[in-house]
């Protein structure tokens, strides 16, 4: 949480704990970030990123107050500035100089060469660090036993609200560390695990789990390996929307969710007051299945955003949307 003015008061004796003090500390604090990269790249006989060094210098350029927090953006995919994609050594300088730091509260490095050695430093630096709320990883090179490492390290971090793995292959094993993760941390509000290639198990697992979760307000499951065509994994889905009462945001994308599936759902949404944004795009669902939304959307009150891109919904289909839009349903925002 950002810290106000306020919370830094003291007595007027206390010279290094007035307002005043404290801001200059801070923004000399933020005004040595570059400089501390360099220096801790230099004792560890390492060489410097140009590119995090840009990103570093581009921060202190930026204004500071006591209220002001940051996010470093040092993606992979930077167009605006030349790129040298962030290695695992790479963020063990960046993670040393930032394990200390109040005013970084959010860190991005999508789309670079991170592996599991690189996961090591970023559980490392969970543990350690209490004010970074945003860390991106999406689309590095973490892999199962990473996914391990970063999941304990959140078994006891109470800070970090937001994560993206997006795009690493921890697999099914890698997905049953995060469904283990998700019975013990109470903070974690939104966690993408999309593209990881999680399993039938671990799937199952996340949802049994999040049946008693109360911290949770968005998760993605995006293209999941799935080989069965029971549904199994949407049956244990549609169970856990009946019991959890504070997810607002599910994305089921490429789940090969067919009727019987979409209609399990939708039992479970009759009950269900808490969910906001259904991602079902897609998936196999036809103008039979759709029917089965339209009914929903007649006496679903909490539904703001369905996205059924790339189904099978047919002319039918939309006329049961329409119908139900036009004459009951007044909360839905946007339909794709």
């Amino acid at each position: 949480m950002a810290t106000t003015a306020g919370d830094l008061s003291s007595r007027p004796g206390q010279r290094s704990g007035t307002p005043m003090a404290t801001a200059a500390a801070v923004m000399s604090t933020r005004l040595s970030l570059h400089k501390q990269y360099l220096q801790a790249c230099q004792e560890s006989s390492q060489l410097e990123n140009p590119f995090i060094a840009h990103m570093l210098e581009e921060a202190e350029k930026a204004d500071i107050t006591l209220t002001k927090r940051i996010t470093l953006k040092i993606a992979g995919n930077n167009r605006l500035v030349p790129v040298q994609k962030v290695t695992d050594e790479d963020f063990r300088m960046l993670a040393c100089i930032l394990s200390n730091n109040t005013f970084v509260t959010g860190l991005d490095l999508r789309y670079n060469v991170l592996t599991d050695v690189g996961a090591e430093h970023a559980a490392k630096f969970l543990q350690e660090n209490s004010t970074l709320h945003y860390l991106n990883l999406m689309f590095n090179d973490i892999c199962t036993n990473g996914a391990e490492l970063i999941a304990k390290a959140l078994h006891r971090n109470e800070t970090l609200l937001h994560l993206r793995m997006t795009g690493n292959k921890i697999e099914n094993k890698g997905g049953m560390y995060f469904a283990s993760m998700l019975q013990i941390n109470s903070t974690l509000e939104k966690l993408d695990l999309g593209d990881c290639d999680l399993g039938t198990q671990s799937l199952i697992a996340i949802a049994t789990v999040m049946s008693h979760n109360k911290a949770m307000k968005a998760l993605n499951l995006n293209r999941p390996i799935l080989y069965s065509q029971e549904e199994e994994t949407t049956v244990h889905t549609a169970l856990m929307m009946k019991n959890n009462s504070c997810l607002m945001e599910l994305h089921l994308c490429k789940h090969e969710i067919k009727n019987f599936g979409v209609e399990r759902l939708c039992d479970a949404l009759y009950e269900n007051r808490s969910l906001r944004y259904l991602d079902l795009s897609c998936n196999k669902i036809t103008r039979d299945g759709v029917k089965f939304l339209g009914e929903l959307l007649k006496r679903n009150q909490t539904l703001e955003i369905l996205d059924l891109n790339s189904n099978r919904i047919e002319d039918d289909g939309a006329i049961y949307l329409s119908e139900a839009l036009a004459l009951y349903n007044r909360t839905l925002q946007a339909l794709v």
